[in-house]
């Protein structure tokens, strides 16, 4: 058996700053803006089955033109329905996140087309091993608490993603895995069936969900047919399945802040509206991820910079007034390595999620270049500025024991306190690098002048050669096998 966390216990953030960048009143605006938008622009949905559903609901649905408008009732009673807190399960109940805007999760990043590889460090097109390396690593660290599925795989037809990417993840992992590459119904359907394997059964899955899934629309103000049905697919089976919007300021959206947060709010409130109308009280979350149009070049900039901070702040205060569950993004960067741009902008970032107060999901670690790709160090490093924002947030007690005044009137002046039993005590209780430097100038040349990048690596390396996850029951290892087999065999028409 490899090397394990020393405690298999989740670092979450607990209690949050909460910094309101909007009054009451601009918040309430935002929201009157959003329902004009709703009701008289509407989305485009591009499925002829959902637009039939919807036609018999109290919305205005143009089926020549796929265009679905929502009256503001429907909305507010659709926001009323959905679920204001639920449980995401986990194979080990230690890393079961219950969703109540009490505690903030952190996540595996998702979805990179390239890797960097841990012996050359040239990026390539990753591949299975990869992605069970990387679900590897994020099951030993205690920081991360949920998955997503962190690598597209090239050695997978695309078609087949969902099934292995899943099974990979269930098999190499304790930790809840949210499904993000369910594109259509079939995906669905596999994922959940995976997701039932492991629970003990459909029922078993829809009390302890340790698979869900997420939806995410095309900006601005539409929705693709097959994702929207992969929806319906985990709402019909009583399994979370997210609302997610991305739009691209000045390209999807507005290029003022404020117009961004009308069409990503637009975005989640309709996508919201028709799950919960179709499916009433399927446990969702309010999901917006900020990008922006780089002016320079034309390419897409992540999570990072002013504006995606101000844009989460906004965002969560939105999702704090409808009561539900919310997930943001944050470290983004367009870093291509470990380097101070990539630290500073994490960092930043970072310090800008805890500000917005009451997020329950936070996605996510391990992405550079604006999260085309995936680097196993940075998940470490990462990790390593989440442990030190969830010590800030912890806070520093001050009772009698810790206050120390008994301690410091016995040394008295000039005394040390090194070999003090208080010291003793407590000494372990201080927080220590992992990764970042701290030796003498000397020891560092010594040590051929290594940096933070250097040990994340070698421990990165250690990890996935030793680390041996809890496995599956070999009887629902050979149940999912067969599974993915069906799915995935006969041009996977199951």
């Amino acid at each position: 058996m490899g090397p394990q966390p020393t405690v298999r216990a989740p670092r979450t953030l607990g209690r949050r700053l909460a910094y309101n960048l909007l009054d009451a009143t601009e918040i309430e605006a935002t929201h009157q803006a959003t329902l004009d938008v709703l009701e008289h622009t509407g989305v485009t949905v591009r499925s002829a089955r959902i637009l039939t559903l919807l036609a018999a609901t109290d919305a205005i649905v143009d089926l020549e033109r796929r265009l679905v408008k929502f009256p503001p009732s429907m909305v507010e009673a659709a926001i009323a329905v959905a679920p204001s807190e639920y449980l995401l399960a986990a194979r080990e109940p230690a890393f079961d996140m219950f969703l109540d805007r009490s505690r903030g999760y952190y996540c595996l990043e998702g979805g990179p087309s390239d890797i960097v590889d841990l012996a050359s460090g040239k990026v390539r097109s990753p591949t299975s091993q990869d992605l069970i390396d990387a679900t590897r690593l994020a099951d030993s660290l205690n920081e991360i608490s949920f998955l997503w599925p962190s690598v597209a795989l090239s050695d997978v037809p695309p078609a087949d993603q969902a099934a292995h990417q899943t099974y990979l993840q269930l098999a190499n992992s304790t930790k809840h895995v949210v499904a993000m590459t369910t594109y259509n119904s079939r995906d669905a359907r596999v994922v959940l069936e995976l997701g039932a394997a492991v629970a003990g059964s459909a029922a078993a899955l829809k009390a302890r969900p340790v698979v869900s899934s997420f939806v995410c629309s095309i900006s601005p103000l539409t929705w693709d047919g097959p994702p929207l049905e992969s929806a319906l697919e985990f709402a019909a089976a009583g399994v979370p399945c997210g609302v997610v919007c991305m739009p691209v300021s000045t390209a999807g959206a507005p290029t003022t802040l404020a117009g961004h947060v009308v069409i990503a709010n637009a975005e989640l409130l309709s996508g919201i509206t028709i799950l919960q109308t179709l499916y009433p009280g399927t446990p969702t979350y309010y999901c917006p991820f900020s990008a922006e149009m780089d002016l320079h070049s034309g390419n897409m900039d992540g999570a990072w910079g002013p504006g995606p901070v101000l844009f989460n702040l906004v965002m969560s205060q939105l999702g704090l007034r409808y009561g539900l569950p919310m997930s943001i993004g944050t470290n983004g960067t367009g870093a291509k390595t470990q380097d101070w741009q990539a630290g500073a902008q994490h960092a930043l970032t970072l310090m800008g999620t805890l500000a917005c107060g009451n997020v329950d999901l936070i996605a996510s670690t391990g992405g550079i270049d604006n999260s085309r790709v995936f680097s196993l160090e940075q998940v470490l490093l990462d990790c390593e500025l989440w442990d030190i924002a969830a010590t800030l947030l912890d806070g520093i007690p001050f009772t009698e024991e810790y206050l120390a005044v008994s301690v410091i009137n016995e040394l008295g002046p000039g005394q040390h306190y090194l070999a003090h039993k208080h010291t003793r005590n407590h000494m372990r209780e201080n927080w220590r690098a992992r990764f970042f430097q701290s030796q003498t100038w000397q020891e560092w040349e010594d040590l051929g002048r290594p940096d933070p990048r250097d040990a994340a690596r070698k421990r990165a390396r250690e990890v996935i050669t030793t680390y041996v996850p809890e496995p599956l029951p070999d009887d629902v290892d050979r149940e999912m096998r067969s599974i993915i087999d069906r799915y995935t065999t006969a041009g996977g028409s199951a």
